[in-house]
């Protein structure tokens, strides 16, 4: 076809590209048993592979008496088959070939693929193969609640977007002929010169006008009935999102290739959605765990006290501090395995953390003072510490309350430079106006 190569041949691929050396009966192509190991037939849908594989991932994981060979055989052929290029390339090339890496770089391409990776160069236009350019991505923010994330959700989200016209297979013309631009001659930018002086000017750059960049303008005459020469078409599609058990805020989804196309020629673009927890009434999330707050009276936290509340999951529990247990506030408390599930591992789950506060009342009669001092009389030591030995007490008549104390200090905070600035403007006051400060000296 060339010839031969310049070089004399390489490794055995013989004097030319035009055949290959013969290597003896073609091997067998593996490319079932991943499908096997998950019990799934070779046209499951990704959530059909997917299902599969957190069912047996639960069943056969070494904490929960799993064989771990067999744990991490699933694992293997549910990341080939969960990624659509990886999984094209087992199809069609077998276990071998994902093996041997033609996965790891997003896809093989047959012998242009080879050449490019030799010398740099591919099999298609002027200055060998170019990667295939992608439209923008899309992100999205998803409000999750916090009993989702627990629990795991399937969310459904509508969006619009632009694909290629399935009429003239995204070319905008009715002949299916690509027609180059003639404002930008097929380069999709425009360049204008502005002056900016004698004898100086400036180059601007610009998408082309005519084209909207893509470097083609169909004709009026051709143009596709469906797009009208635009090449693309709007749609609309409603996606089913999973919410995993135990994700994270921040974590990301992907959707490849769902964003749709940003402009003709372009490979669609992937949906990015990024999981945004919201703010729950009862709980706070700690990673893993979870952080509740309870508010007790004062006579619950010194005799003992029972309290249910309603976790993430619909289940009602009930918590007894038994009595002669002293709850000061502030005081932390567990519940085991009562957290967050790990994401991953829903079976394992962190733990719930329960702070107490403790509510006193406002006032106690005199008959309940004195029923307290009986119940908890002051020891004797704390009895005198209120008292000084000195000839003169001053008596402190009225002690007020205050609601919010930094409130309090803030308001505050410039009383006493007020009134050194008062007492500044008096000392003027007393001074001579209209004449000359008359300065004493003391001798």
């Amino acid at each position: 076809m060339f010839g031969g190569f310049p070089f004399g041949g390489m490794g055995g691929m013989g004097g030319g590209f035009g055949e290959m050396p013969s290597r003896g009966p073609a091997k067998k192509v593996n490319n079932s048993r991943y499908y096997e190991v998950l019990g799934v037939s070779k046209d499951a849908s990704a959530d059909e592979i997917k299902k599969a594989h957190r069912k047996l991932a639960l069943k056969m994981h070494p904490d929960k008496g799993g064989d771990p060979d067999k744990f991490k055989e699933v694992n293997e052929a549910y990341e080939v088959l969960k990624d659509p290029k990886k999984k094209e390339i087992y199809d069609q090339y077998g276990e071998d070939a994902i093996k041997e890496g033609m996965g790891s770089g997003g896809g093989g391409g047959g012998m242009s693929d080879i050449f490019e990776q030799m010398f740099g160069m591919g099999g298609g236009g002027r200055g060998g193969r170019q990667r295939e350019r992608k439209s923008e991505d899309v992100v999205h923010k998803l409000q999750v609640p916090l009993e989702d994330l627990y629990m795991g959700a399937t969310k459904k989200l509508s969006m619009s977007r632009q694909l290629p016209c399935d009429t003239c297979k995204g070319s905008g013309s009715k002949t299916g002929k690509k027609y180059e631009c003639g404002t930008c001659q097929g380069t999709g930018v425009q360049v204008h010169l502005r002056p900016l002086g004698p004898g100086m000017m400036q180059q601007i750059q610009s998408r082309c006008s005519t084209c909207g960049g893509n470097g083609y303008a169909t004709p009026p005459s051709d143009q596709c009935g469906s797009c009208k020469g635009k090449c693309l078409v709007a749609d609309k599609k409603t996606f089913e999102v999973h919410i995993e058990q135990g994700m994270k805020h921040g974590a990301r989804i992907t959707l490849r290739g769902e964003a749709g196309c940003s402009e003709p020629g372009l490979a669609p673009g992937d949906i990015i959605l990024v999981v945004v927890q919201k703010e729950h009434d009862t709980f706070q999330r700690a990673g893993v765990d979870l952080v509740m707050e309870k508010t007790i009276s004062l006579t619950e936290a010194l005799t003992g006290c029972t309290f249910t509340f309603k976790h993430l999951d619909g289940r009602v529990l009930r918590v007894a501090i038994p009595q002669g247990e002293v709850i000061k506030p502030g005081t932390f408390k567990c519940l085991n395995d009562e957290g967050m599930p790990f994401h991953g591992r829903p079976y394992q789950k962190g733990n719930m953390y329960v702070r107490f506060n403790v509510e006193f009342p406002d006032h106690v009669t005199d008959a309940q003072a004195a029923a307290i001092r009986t119940a908890l009389p002051v020891p004797a030591a704390a009895a005198h510490n209120g008292t000084m030995d000195v000839d003169d007490v001053e008596e402190v008549h009225k002690i007020t309350n205050i609601a919010d104390i930094e409130s309090e200090l803030k308001s505050r905070v410039n009383i006493a430079k007020g009134a050194g600035e008062s007492y500044e403007s008096d000392d003027d006051d007393d001074m001579p106006r209209g004449g000359q400060r008359v300065q004493c000296a003391q001798q």
